[in-house]
């Protein structure tokens, strides 16, 4: 079980998403009014809070968003779940459909601290279903196997 710590969005891809009070997903699609949203595989990043935490504890000193991620969850590792992995959160249902991805142009967080932690820690999921997501609420994942 996870708790969501933050929710961003960003209407430009490729720079730093900003905090939102909540975000609404619909689904095929994606968060309304982020770059990212359309109907494919990488409608939603999300990023693991404790990984984020032991980065800024190595001296990287980024914020929520600052990786372009949209969810940030504590509680959960993410790059240990496999794709095909459901996430439940209240109404909301995500699907990941992606982990990690190659960073083709070496962020400025990269450049600082010679590594960013998206590219192996960072995940991405389809929205099966919506509804609105605020920080505070609670995350549940199902492995492949488990959903029935």
């Amino acid at each position: 079980m996870g708790v969501i710590k933050a929710v961003c969005t960003s209407d430009i891809k490729g720079i730093q998403k900003t905090e939102q009070a909540a975000i609404e997903l619909r689904p095929n699609w994606g968060i309304e009014g982020d770059a990212h949203a359309a109907p494919w595989h990488r409608q939603v990043s999300l990023l693991s809070y404790d990984r984020v935490k032991e980065f800024n504890q190595r001296g990287a000193g980024v914020e929520d968003g600052a990786f372009g991620e949209n969810l940030v969850v504590e509680g959960l590792d993410f790059a240990a779940l496999p794709v095909g992995t459901m996430l439940y959160c209240g109404p909301v249902e995500l699907k990941i459909t992606q982990i990690g991805k190659e960073c083709h142009s070496h962020c400025a967080i990269y450049q600082r601290m010679g590594e960013c932690i998206m590219p192996t820690q960072g995940v991405f999921a389809e929205v099966i279903k919506g509804g609105e997501l605020r920080p505070g609420e609670e995350m549940q994942a199902k492995l492949p196997q488990q959903i029935s």
